[in-house]
C-alpha cells in the first residue's frame, strides 16, 4: 500500500515554506557535509557540482522548497522526479542509498532550524521524505526494467574500451566506445547522456555525464567532450591520459531530454558550444530516420578554433533537402569570415529564430552553458512559445536557471 501524507502532515509541511525560503541553502549544504562523512555515499556523487557555493546544493535546496510548495499538486514535480530519476540511474543510486539521506535531511533540517524544528515538524518531514523516496523508488524500478529488457541493455557499470580517438577543435575531442565484453549496446535515445567513471591522479574516481554525440545503433557510443582546465579533472583525464585501447566503466543510457520517438513537428536544434553533442546525435536519427521532417541546426561558438563536428553536421544537412544549418561565432578570429567559417557574426536571438525558422510550430530543443540557457529559454518563454515546446538539457544541476 502507498503511503500517503495525511493532512496535518501536508499543513505542517507548507508551514515550513518560509523557513526553507530563508535557510534552504544552509540545510542542504549541511546534509551533504553529513552525508560524505560516509566514502561509500561520497563515492556516489559528482563532487565537482558540490562543495562551497556549489551547485548541487542551490539545486536540491530548489527542489525541496518546490516539493513544500507543491506538496498538494504534486503532479507539477512530475518533470522534477523524472529528472532525478534518470540521474539516478546514471550515477547507479539503488533503493538501499535512500536511508542514508533520510537520517542526513532531518539531521540538517534539526541542526539548522533548531527550536524551529519540532519534533512535529521532523516527523512530518519524515513522512514527506519517504513519500518522495518511493515515489522516485518505483520510478527507477521501471526504467532499469525496461532498461534490463531491451536488446544490448545492462544494469550498473559495464566496461567499454575506446575504439578510436578524433580531435574535433582546439577544445572537443570524440572517442569511441565498443563494450569490452564484445555485446550490443542499448539504442540510446537521442539526446540522453552516459555516466563513467573516471580514475584522477590523486586517487579519487570522478563520475561524470558526457551527452552521446552519435545516433543510435546497436555497436557503439561516441562522447564529445571539452577539455575543461577548470574541475576536478575528469575531462583531462579522457584527453590526456586515455587512448585507443583505453577501458572506463559505464552505466546506461539515462536523461529525460530526447528527441520523440516519431516527431511531427518541426525541429529547432539550438546549441552553445560544447552543448552541440545531444544535438549531433539527434540530427544523425533525423537523417537516417525521419527524411521528410524539416529540421533547423542552429549553433553558437566563440570562433573556428572550438567549433567542434562542423563538417560532420553539415554533411548530414546536405543529405536532407529538409535540413537547415546555421553557425554564430560571438568571437570571430581574423581567419574566419561570415559566409566562410560561419553565417552571422554574434549570439542567437529570439529574434533571429522568429524571423528564420517556423517559430509558430517549433519544438525547441537547447543544450548549453548556463549563460546561453538563461538568454534562450526566458526569452523564449516571453515570446510567447509555450513551456511544453521548450526542451532543454543543462552541464551539471538545474539552480536558478528557470526560476526566472
Amino acid at each position: 500500500m502507498p503511503r500517503q501524507l495525511s493532512a496535518e502532515i501536508i499543513e505542517l509541511l507548507k508551514a515550513s515554506v518560509p523557513a526553507l525560503e530563508a535557510h534552504g541553502s544552509n540545510i542542504t549544504k549541511a546534509m551533504y557535509a553529513r552525508l560524505f562523512k560516509d566514502e561509500h555515499i561520497r563515492n556516489l556523487f559528482n563532487h565537482a557540482n558540490q562543495g562551497e557555493g556549489g551547485s548541487q546544493v542551490h539545486a536540491l535546496a530548489a527542489a525541496i522548497l518546490g516539493y513544500a510548495r507543491n506538496i498538494e499538486n504534486l503532479s507539477a514535480l512530475g518533470p522534477v522526479v523524472e529528472r532525478i530519476a534518470h540521474k539516478h540511474i546514471g550515477y547507479h543510486i539503488l533503493p538501499e542509498h535512500y536511508p542514508y539521506v533520510a537520517e542526513a535531511l532531518l539531521a540538517a533540517i534539526k541542526d539548522i532550524l533548531g527550536d524551529a524544528a519540532t519534533p512535529a515538524v521532523l516527523t512530518a518531514w519524515g513522512e514527506a521524505y519517504w513519500f518522495l523516496a518511493d515515489i522516485l523508488k518505483g520510478r527507477e524500478s521501471d526504467l532499469r526494467s525496461d532498461i534490463e529488457n531491451r536488446n544490448g541493455g545492462w544494469n550498473g557499470w559495464r566496461n567499454f574500451t575506446v575504439v578510436s580517438k578524433t580531435k574535433e577543435s582546439d577544445v572537443v575531442t570524440s572517442f569511441v566506445l565498443k563494450p569490452s565484453d564484445g555485446g550490443r549496446v542499448i539504442r540510446h535515445r537521442p539526446g540522453q547522456y552516459l555516466t563513467f567513471r573516471l580514475p584522477l591522479e590523486n586517487g579519487t574516481v570522478a563520475k561524470r555525464n558526457y551527452s552521446i554525440s552519435c545516433g543510435p545503433n546497436d555497436e557503439f557510443y561516441r562522447i564529445s567532450v571539452k577539455r575543461e582546465t577548470s574541475g576536478q579533472g575528469g575531462s583531462i583525464y579522457l584527453h590526456d591520459r586515455t587512448d585507443i585501447g583505453s577501458v572506463i566503466d559505464a552505466t546506461p543510457p539515462a536523461g529525460d531530454f530526447f528527441l520523440p520517438e516519431e516527431p511531427k513537428a518541426p525541429v529547432v536544434l539550438l546549441s552553445g558550444g560544447v552543448g552541440l553533442t545531444p544535438m549531433v546525435s539527434m540530427l544523425e536519427a533525423i537523417a537516417r530516420d525521419y527524411p521528410d521532417l524539416e529540421a533547423h541546426f542552429i549553433h553558437g561558438a566563440l570562433n573556428s578554433a572550438t567549433h567542434a563536428m562542423d563538417k560532420h553536421v553539415r554533411t548530414l544537412a546536405a543529405a536532407r533537402s529538409r535540413v537547415n544549418v546555421k553557425t554564430f561565432y560571438s568571437e570571430p578570429s581574423s581567419q574566419d569570415a561570415v559566409g566562410l567559417s560561419h553565417d552571422y557574426d554574434g549570439f542567437i536571438t529570439v529574434d533571429w529564430l522568429r524571423s528564420a525558422t517556423p517559430f509558430e510550430t517549433s519544438e525547441f530543443y537547447l543544450c548549453g552553458p548556463k549563460p546561453f540557457l538563461r538568454a534562450l529559454v526566458p526569452a523564449l518563454a516571453r515570446a510567447g512559445v509555450p513551456g511544453e515546446r521548450v526542451h532543454y538539457e543543462f552541464f551539471g544541476p538545474a539552480d536558478e536557471l528557470l526560476a526566472a
